[in-house]
């Protein structure tokens, strides 16, 4: 795990220099490049290096411009980012409390698949991310996606994060999951049967021990009701889960064959 890590750290590093790299020379005019571009053949040149090719060239252009910028090092920058990394692996960072549903059921890990199915805020999604999971971020309003995929890139955790603005009666998982949450405002507008098929379609698709949340479960605004989600998940593990106030969440687990 520390490996995997450590050249996730190291490519996630590369990526931020050639970022901030590309956005400088976007906001460049081009007679600022092509002086630096002179610049970069003069190094070349003064390093006794009188053949080079455009990828030489290229690679100076970007060195100089790093310079300029005064990016980190490696080490600095991994220092850096692991102390901001702990921080975002606490759920309080994103608004969520240390024993909400999400935190205390779905103990991720760094091959953990999970949908989390209308998206109304970006905080669980970005603490699943932060946690080591893949996260498939569902939602039919193409803005609440794209707030979703700017948040994750903000913080850097867009290598797990995936948005697709279609509706979950839509959707189709391309690998197994290790659990799904769920706002009951992805289930408005299905009918019962589409509610049918699109539970049964999430739990064919969940691993053995993978468990479904149905969040805040207010009184008049969900499309699915509890005694539904029981009968639908019959045979799972399920429980509700009172956070104290007015929302419920509905717990279901599958069970290890």
């Amino acid at each position: 795990m520390a490996q995997r890590q450590h050249v996730s750290l190291r490519h996630e590093y590369e990526r931020y220099v050639e970022q901030e790299v590309e956005n400088y020379k976007f906001s460049l005019p081009r007679q600022a490049i092509l002086r630096i571009g002179d610049e970069a053949v003069s190094n070349i040149r003064a390093q006794a290096q009188t053949a080079f090719d455009e990828l030489v060239l290229c690679s100076e252009v970007d060195r100089i411009i790093s310079q300029r910028l005064r990016l980190p090092g490696y080490a600095a920058w991994r220092k850096r980012r692991l102390r901001l990394l702990a921080r975002y692996r606490t759920p309080e960072h994103w608004g969520l409390a240390a024993d909400a549903p999400i935190v205390r059921a779905i103990v991720p890990d760094a091959d953990s698949r999970v949908l989390v199915a209308g998206v109304r805020q970006e905080g669980p999604v970005l603490y699943l991310a932060a946690r080591g999971c893949q996260v498939t971020a569902l939602e039919d309003n193409e803005e609440a996606v794209e707030r979703v995929v700017t948040a994750a890139s903000q913080v850097g955790l867009t290598s797990r994060v995936r948005g697709e603005p279609i509706g979950l009666d839509a959707w189709s998982p391309d690998a197994p999951l290790n659990a799904v949450v769920v706002s009951p405002a992805a289930f408005h507008g299905l009918t019962a049967d589409q509610r049918t098929r699109v539970i049964d379609l999430l739990k064919r698709a969940t691993l053995d021990g993978g468990v479904h949340l149905v969040d805040t479960l207010v009184a008049g605004d969900s499309g699915v009701t509890v005694e539904e989600l029981h009968v639908r998940y019959r045979g799972w593990d399920v429980s509700i889960v009172d956070d104290g106030g007015h929302s419920r969440t509905f717990l279901a687990r599958k069970s290890v064959a």
